[in-house]
Order: structure tokens, then C-alpha cells, then sequence
């Protein structure tokens, strides 16, 4: 896995703060965590990745040796000058490093300005307070980057969840062979507690695999070897989870032979991975108003500096005073806090919701998530298992349950039928361990049921419609009566006769999600107004699993041009939907609603690639944790643009009117830049589903 894992590319980096005339780009050379890494380069020989800390703290120390032997007296001011120089080079090296680059390459950088202050100082003979500016301001920005990368660990922890080897099974035994080296139709060993290599099928061995670093789930999921290896990558994308495998899960205790599906740098963990990194570059509608509020603030800002430079023509004042002045508001006015605020923010949230097997594409999402009020979902898969269920076994004339399920599983057997399938399944599993004996001459009557011979005598399975043309022996009324009852109720229902003898009723449903009822009222509590069905089943059996969950609305006969029609009826009436959906055949409505979320994405290319938010584990109760999850960073990000805004407000102020100088200017900005920036990073022990 060595394009994906191995040498995974760090994740882009937010817009640093402190940027002006010209926007730096998320990735590029001139970020400004990225340049600190190249300038650790240079020098890792003295003290490694924090070399840029301890230069501010010998800068810093430096500055205190200069500040206790000039008011002791021991040393003149000519023999501190080159201490404060030293404090000075300390203090601005990486300052001025990256300002260089920057403006070689033609861009522009507020932290230039930074130094034009110090320098400032110097000139008018201030060398303590330039260095005392470069001080903070170098603490300031080591720390911030130091916070910053805590929550870029989190998301690239994520590349290292794969491992790196696999043990490849071959004609001779096994051999260990890089990840990168696995292809589709290659066989994998995986040892027990050991971590999986690849997406694939368990073909050998049973085990429980802990997917939580993948999908999120907290308890183990059992996995068995799939019957027909051989088939088994045609069908990959039909199978169900007991058989699949993802790429960074972790074996329990058994041992497992997986079939790779995919090479490891198209795995679900490298997918998601690369998600991730581009979903930190999509800027969020708060960040959009910064960066256009930057644009016409950092100018408006340079241009009052110069005139203030020129105040002493209009004061009372020396040049050297009004110089000063303005290289103080240069200091305030400094846009750092306001323009890391939101990536702060969302880098934080978006690596929350990763670990726990929440993909969000970016700021967009995360913050319109919070602001939805209504929500529409699909119905087969997302509100349901997706899968017919053995809901009813009614006997009916002295017939036992036991043998009408006997007779129903026997024939049923024969079928290839999907309701046929879900009839023997949940009929062998309550029947336990009985002797079923097999029926023979299977045949479809009128093509509304099926026959066939079991223990010598003729058994029928079918719909009302059948037995009404089969003969006379018609079902009673009282029958007819529970039939369509259970129809009503949404049951798929069918009637099986012995001979002439009507044996009992069964039927099967679509069975609504466990905690599909939980998730819906959390919603409505949280203040969604509308919760809808969509789906392209008959509006009885919509009614049906509406009233079972607690839906809202429930629209049934729906093609899939209807259903994003829907959506756009909801968008108008509600503004802001969100679709949930499988991320397949739901596609064109969620491209039409404000927030589109896959349910069950992992492994799914389709699903990861349509949807903005893709929960990565088949659980709808994800939902509940990601809208509180961005309800949170909204708050966090409206308090840090208040915070930001508000301390440049009173800073500029109280510059122009010579109450702050460059000293207490620089510990506010730089404080208020810290402030935003942990703020942020409390995202990253979110852990409530909504917040209260």
C-alpha cells in the first residue's frame, strides 16, 4: 500500500491565519505548516521537529537576560545590543524564512509585517519591545501549530490503520509480501488479533472482526466463508457483510483466509483517507466569509497604517511617535485569529467524525448538517434491513405451527424466489434443529403461487388470487379477512393449502431498523419538523412502517425522478433537506437536496463518491452524532469569529489612541489566535449524539 498508506501525502493544510494580499491554498508550499516542516529540515540537527518552539523560548530567554542586566546596570545599553540582536534572530528566523519564500514566489504575507514592526522598533531604538514582539509572536505561532497538528494526527492516524505487510498464501505455503504488491483473485492469511491487509471475501475460517476503525461499530461483526469462492469477485458487490472484510479492521480469534477484492491503493481505508484529506480543502460558507472579509479588510488596514505614518504632519507629535503608532495597529489589526477560526474548527470536527466512521466532505456539510429541519430517507435499506423477514406463521384448521412451517420451509426450499429465501431461513431457525423431509415437482400455478409434492400429497403457496381460480375450494371469509388485514398492515402474505385442506397463513415483511424508532424521535426532539419516507413501494406497506417508527410523512409509488421531485418540493417548503440513502439508486436526490448522506458506505465506491456525508457502518444511529456533531462546530466557529472580530475591534482603538502599545497589541493578538484555535480542538472529544 505504498501510493496509499505508506506514503500517504500529509493532509492539506488550512489557509494559515496570517495571510494577506495573497490567498494561500490548502497543500501549497507556501502553508505555512508546511513551510515550518521544510525549515525543520534545515535544522534537525539542533533540536529536531520543535525547533521553531525552542528558537521562540531562547528567544524569549534571551530577551529576560537583556531585560534583568540593563536594570541592574551591570551591563551598558552598547554591551545589551547584541543580546537583544540574538533574541532578535531567534525570534524572527522562521518568521522571516517563510516571508522570504513567500514573496519570492510573488505572494504576500502579514507576518512580513510582523517583522517590518520589530525592525520599526529598532530603528527607534525599542529593541526590547521588537523583541518582545517577535517573542510572542513566534510563541504564538509554534503553539498554534503545535495544537493544529494534534487534530491533523487524527486524521492521518488513519493511514496507518492498514498494515503495511500481508501473508500471501501460494502454491508453496505463505510469504510475506508488501500491500501494495496484493491484487484482486490474491489469497490473504489473517492470523488471529492481527490487524486485515485488504478489502476481501473470507473464503476459510470463521472469526469476529472489530470494523470499528472503518465503520464506526462497537461490537464486533461475525464473519463466515462465503460458499462459492469462485464466484465470489462477481458478486462482491451483492454479498452480504457477514462475508466481506475491510482493509485496516482486526481479527478476533479465529483464522481467516480472505479473497482480495481490490488492490490495497483503491481499499476502502485508502478511500476514505484521501476523502478526508480533500475534505479538508472544501471551505465552509463561514470561511467563505472570511476569506472575502480578508480581502477587503487586510488592504483597508495597510492603507491606514501609512497614514498613520504620516499623523505627526497633523499632531503634535514627532515621526518617530506617529511610526510607532502605526506599527502598533499593524500588529492589532492582524487577521491570524480571524482566519484560522474555521479551519480550526472543521479540521477538528471532520476528524471527530471520522473516528467514528462519519466521512464529511468538508465545511460545507458539516455546517449546513447542523441548520437542516427536515430530513427525507429511502426507505428499503435505510428506515428498514432491506432485507423480507418471517413476520407471521398463523395455523389455521387443527394445524400445528410446527407442521406448517415444515410444509412451507420444504417447499419454499425449491425456490430461488427472495421471499422464498427469507421463508426458509427464519423458518429453519425456529423450527431449531428438526429433520425437514423435502418435497419434489416444483411448479408455478397461474403465476400467482407455487406447488409442489410433499409427503405424497400436493401443497400450495400463494396469494388470495390464486386460490380463488385454483378450484372451488375458495378460502373462507374469516380467512379472507385476516389476509387482507395483514396486506393492510404491509405483510407480504400468503396462504398454504395441504391438498384441499387450508393449512395456515404466512407472511413476510421488510422489517423496520431496530433503532430505526430511537434515531427518529432523538431527531424530532432535536427540532426536526419533518421526517419523510420515500419509497418506491405501494403507499399501504409505507403506511405500515410509518406507523411502526414514527415518520412523519410517508410517500409511497415513487419512481426515482418522483423522489427528487420530492426533494425539491421539501427544499422549497423547508429550505434546507437533507436525503438519506443507500448513495446508489438514491444519487439524483441527494444531489438535490442541501446535505446528501450514504448509509453503509463502506465499501461502496459509488456511495462514498455521491453522497456529502457518507456514514461508513450500515447504522442509521450515526445520524443522531453527526448533527450534533455539527450543530457544535457551528457554535465553535460563531464564538471564534466573535472572539477574533471582537479583539481586532478593541485593538485597533486602543492602538490609533496610543493607550496599547506594540507589547500588550502583540500578547492579544496572539492570545486571541491561541484561543480560536483550542477552541476548535474541542471538537476532537465530541461525544454526545445531540448536544442539549
Amino acid at each position: 500500500m505504498k501510493e496509499n498508506m505508506t506514503a500517504t501525502p500529509p493532509a492539506p493544510q488550512p489557509a494559515h491565519a496570517c495571510e494577506g494580499g495573497h490567498e494561500h491554498k490548502p497543500g501549497e508550499k507556501h502553508d505555512h505548516n508546511h513551510d515550518h516542516d521544510h525549515g525543520h529540515a534545515h535544522t534537525m540537527m539542533i533540536f529536531g521537529k520543535n525547533t521553531e518552539l525552542y528558537f521562540s523560548l531562547l528567544c524569549g530567554a534571551t530577551l529576560a537576560i537583556a531585560w534583568v542586566l540593563g536594570r541592574t546596570g551591570i551591563v551598558s545599553e552598547t554591551g545589551l545590543l547584541p543580546i537583544l540582536i540574538a533574541s532578535y534572530i531567534f525570534g524572527g528566523f522562521y518568521t522571516a524564512k517563510e516571508a522570504i519564500e513567500t514573496i519570492a514566489k510573488g505572494g504576500f504575507e502579514i507576518d512580513f509585517l510582523m517583522l517590518v514592526a520589530a525592525a520599526g522598533a529598532a530603528i527607534l531604538g525599542k529593541w526590547e519591545e521588537g523583541a518582545l514582539l517577535l517573542f510572542l509572536f513566534s510563541l504564538g505561532h509554534s503553539l498554534e501549530h503545535y495544537a493544529m497538528e494534534k487534530a491533523r494526527k487524527s486524521i492521518s492516524a488513519l493511514a496507518d490503520l492498514a498494515p503495511k505487510t500481508a501473508l500471501l498464501k501460494t502454491k508453496d505455503g505463505t510469504k510475506e509480501v508488501d500491500t501494495a504488491e496484493l491484487k484482486a483473485g490474491d489469497i490473504i492469511i489473517v492470523r488471529p488479533n492481527t490487524k486485515i491487509s485488504a478489502d476481501g471475501i473470507v473464503v476459510a475460517g470463521t472469526s469476529s472482526v472489530d470494523q470499528a476503525p472503518i465503520t464506526g461499530e462497537s461490537v464486533p461483526v461475525d464473519k463466515i466463508p462465503f460458499e462459492d469462492p469462485a464466484n465470489a469477485l462477481q458478486q462482491v458487490k451483492e454479498l452480504h457483510a457477514r462475508y466481506k472484510v475491510f482493509s485496516g479492521s482486526i481479527n478476533g480469534n479465529g483464522s481467516l483466509e480472505v479473497l482480495v477484492s481490490q488492490p490495497a491503493n483503491d481499499s476502502t481505508i485508502s478511500r476514505l483517507v484521501k476523502m478526508v484529506n480533500e475534505a479538508q480543502s472544501q471551505k465552509s460558507p463561514t470561511q467563505q466569509f472570511t476569506d472575502r472579509f480578508q480581502r477587503i479588510f487586510v488592504p483597508a488596514v495597510l492603507t491606514l497604517v501609512v497614514l498613520l505614518c504620516f499623523a505627526f504632519l497633523v499632531l503634535d507629535e514627532p515621526f518617530s511617535a506617529s511610526f510607532y503608532r502605526a506599527m502598533s495597529v499593524l500588529v492589532a489589526a492582524s487577521p491570524c485569529a480571524l482566519a484560522i477560526s474555521t479551519p480550526s474548527a472543521v479540521l477538528s470536527g471532520v476528524a471527530r467524525a471520522a473516528r467514528m466512521g462519519v466521512l464529511i466532505k468538508g465545511g460545507r456539510p458539516l455546517e449546513d448538517l447542523g441548520t437542516l429541519t427536515a430530513v427525507a430517507f429511502d426507505k428499503t435499506g435505510t428506515l428498514t434491513e432491506g432485507k423480507p423477514k418471517l413476520t407471521n406463521v398463523i395455523p389455521l384448521n387443527g394445524e400445528s405451527e410446527n407442521d406448517l412451517l415444515q410444509a412451507a420451509v420444504a417447499v419454499e426450499a425449491l425456490s430461488d424466489h427472495p421471499l422464498a429465501k427469507a421463508i426458509v431461513r427464519d423458518g429453519k431457525a425456529r423450527l431449531g434443529n428438526v429433520n425437514i423431509p423435502e418435497a419434489q415437482q416444483l411448479e408455478a400455478v397461474l403465476g400467482k403461487g407455487i406447488k409442489a409434492t410433499w409427503q405424497g400429497a400436493p401443497v400450495y403457496i400463494g396469494n388470495l388470487a390464486l386460490f380463488e381460480a385454483l378450484d372451488n375450494h375458495h378460502p373462507s371469509p374469516e380467512m379472507t379477512a385476516q389476509v387482507q388485514e395483514l396486506q393492510q398492515g404491509g405483510h407480504t402474505t400468503m396462504i398454504v393449502r395441504k391438498g384441499t385442506v387450508y393449512a395456515g397463513i404466512i407472511s413476510v415483511m421488510d422489517t423496520p431498523r431496530p433503532e430505526a424508532e430511537a434515531v427518529l424521535k432523538t431527531l424530532k426532539n432535536a427540532g426536526i419538523r419533518r421526517m419523510i419516507m420515500l419509497t418506491g413501494d405501494n403507499q399501504k406497506v409505507a403506511d405500515a412502517v410509518a406507523k411502526q417508527i414514527g415518520i412523519t410523512d410517508a410517500w409511497g409509488d415513487l419512481l426515482p425522478e418522483q423522489k427528487v421531485e420530492a426533494i425539491q418540493k421539501l427544499a422549497r417548503d423547508e429550505h434546507k433537506v437533507a436525503m438519506v440513502g443507500d448513495g446508489v439508486n438514491d444519487a439524483p436526490a441527494m444531489a438535490n437536496s442541501t446535505v446528501g448522506i450514504a448509509m453503509g458506505a463502506a465499501g461502496s465506491d459509488v456511495a462514498l463518491e455521491t453522497a456529502d456525508i457518507a456514514l461508513m457502518g450500515d447504522k442509521l444511529s450515526l445520524l443522531p452524532f453527526a448533527i450534533g456533531l455539527s450543530r457544535t462546530a457551528s457554535k465553535i466557529i460563531k464564538q471564534n469569529l466573535w472572539i477574533s472580530l471582537g479583539m481586532v475591534a478593541v485593538l485597533i482603538p486602543l492602538t490609533i489612541t496610543g493607550i496599547a502599545s506594540i507589547g500588550p497589541a502583540v500578547m492579544a493578538h496572539e492570545g486571541s489566535t491561541l484561543v480560536v484555535v483550542f477552541n476548535g480542538l474541542r471538537l476532537l472529544a465530541y461525544n454526545k449524539k445531540i448536544p442539549g
